[in-house]
């Protein structure tokens, strides 16, 4: 018998008692036999709830623990663009701020570092970008 047929059955069992001392004791009593049964069946409704949360709460943990099931693509089309498009949002105020300070070397400096992190995180996630070139050329003198 499992541990949830035990709390039905004794569930069952006072539900029982509770109709008998009704009979024996009369309506007058009917408020407080309710009332007594009730918080017997509101107790186990708690004891319920909180077995499931905990349960939750744990499963929770191992999944954190366990780290995301399916990672994402890296480098997927959406990243590169986001960065292409945060790239060129903050061009305009880095290079504003660049100009005013050191004049144009400042903004071919700021420039070059927005190019620089575009391409570096295109070789990043397409190594064959430089060495695609390289390797195209060597198989084409070796032919």
């Amino acid at each position: 018998m499992s541990a949830l047929d035990s709390r039905d059955t004794d569930l069952k069992k006072d539900l029982d008692a509770t109709v008998r001392a009704r009979g024996e004791l009369g309506e007058e009593y009917d408020s407080a036999l309710v009332d007594s049964f009730l918080e017997k069946v509101e107790q186990r409704i708690d004891d319920t709830v909180d077995r499931r949360v905990r349960r939750h709460l744990a499963e929770q943990r191992m999944d954190h623990a366990r780290g995301p099931r399916r990672p994402g693509p890296a480098g997927s089309w959406a990243d590169r663009f986001g960065l292409a498009i945060v790239s060129l949002v903050l061009a305009v105020p880095l290079s504003a701020i660049s100009g005013a300070l050191a004049g144009v070397t400042g903004i071919v400096a700021t420039w070059l570092g927005i190019v620089g992190v575009n391409v570096a995180q295109a070789v990043r996630h397409k190594p064959e970008l430089i060495a695609g070139r390289r390797d195209s050329g060597r198989s084409a003198r070796d032919d």
